[in-house]
């Protein structure tokens, strides 16, 4: 089945609106931080920031499957010696948004800048948020699944009676463990922490991930052919990303610099850039409303 890859250069607040409800299985964006890329995009205010984001979060929240999930990049910066509270300020609108806070993943920067700050140490990871619009999602664990590690091969060759049994908490938790079930794995679940060093070409973009942050949540969270849209797209990382992984999707850029620069860099990789009258027959998007942000 033929992977299609819609590119839009507009403001995502206004070509949201025009996309069908209930279409999209994964959203993974970085948005602007608070008071972050003035150059690039101009910035906002802390104070301001949940009022500008929600009237977007909420189109995500219309156009994701009850099936889906979102992914949202995103860090508070410290000002004035203290960290910022916008984040959980989000976090806490967007539930009363009818948005469920299921999980929080952690991407530890292996090569993070060094510095030396008086009060602080530097900064080496950045929160992965995970929303859904209800208690039960498509989540595909084995496609992340990791070696098992050299542990096992110590741990594993000579177990005790103990070992076989379950193994009562020793701190009345009501939980334990049988290491007698580690026997014969090659490969165990990861943890909600992703060592992942930084994007080193920065494409010529302010603020870039690593490909394999976008593609580890497009491996958990979806399946060939299901739909992928990053709302800030930028270098279009979460997009190539997409394509080379056999999913479709959407990829929106309020500045025409970037898009173009995604463009390019697709048609370069031969992959496919529908026309308009094809967009409109895959995200919905109707032809008034394509006009308006076309270049």
């Amino acid at each position: 089945m033929r992977v299609k890859t819609d590119i839009i250069f507009g403001d995502c607040a206004e070509v949201l609106c025009h996309l069908p409800e209930n279409v999209v299985d994964l959203i993974f964006t970085s948005p602007s931080y608070a008071d972050q890329r003035k150059k690039t995009y101009g910035g906002i205010h802390p104070d301001k920031y949940v009022d500008w984001f929600l009237p977007i979060s909420k189109e995500l929240l219309r156009i994701l499957k009850p099936t889906g999930t979102f992914i949202l990049n995103i860090k508070e910066r410290v000002i004035n010696g203290e960290r910022s509270t916008y984040v959980m300020e989000l976090i806490l609108a967007m539930r009363k948004q009818g948005w469920f806070w299921t999980e929080e993943f952690i991407w530890h920067k292996k090569n993070s800048y060094p510095g030396k700050w008086p009060n602080r140490f530097r900064d080496s990871w950045e929160r992965l948020i995970q929303f859904n619009k209800s208690k039960k999602f498509n989540m595909y664990q084995e496609k992340v699944m990791i070696p098992v590690g050299g542990w096992a091969k110590t741990r594993l060759k000579n177990l005790s009676d103990v070992d076989k049994l379950r193994d009562k908490s020793k701190v009345g938790s009501g939980f334990g463990k049988n290491v007698s079930n580690w026997l014969n794995r090659d490969k165990v679940y990861p943890t909600n922490v992703l060592h992942l060093a930084t994007e080193c070409n920065n494409k010529n973009h302010s603020a870039t991930f690593p490909k394999e942050l976008p593609e580890w949540f497009i491996k958990l969270f979806t399946r060939p052919n299901d739909t992928v849209i990053d709302p800030f797209m930028g270098s279009g990382t979460t997009n190539l990303a997409s394509r080379r992984m056999g999913r479709n999707s959407i990829g929106i850029e309020i500045l025409y610099d970037y898009y173009k620069g995604v463009r390019d860099q697709i048609e370069a990789d031969e992959l496919v850039l529908f026309e308009p009258e094809k967009k409109y027959e895959t995200t919905g998007l109707n032809n008034e409303c394509y006009r308006v942000r076309r270049e």
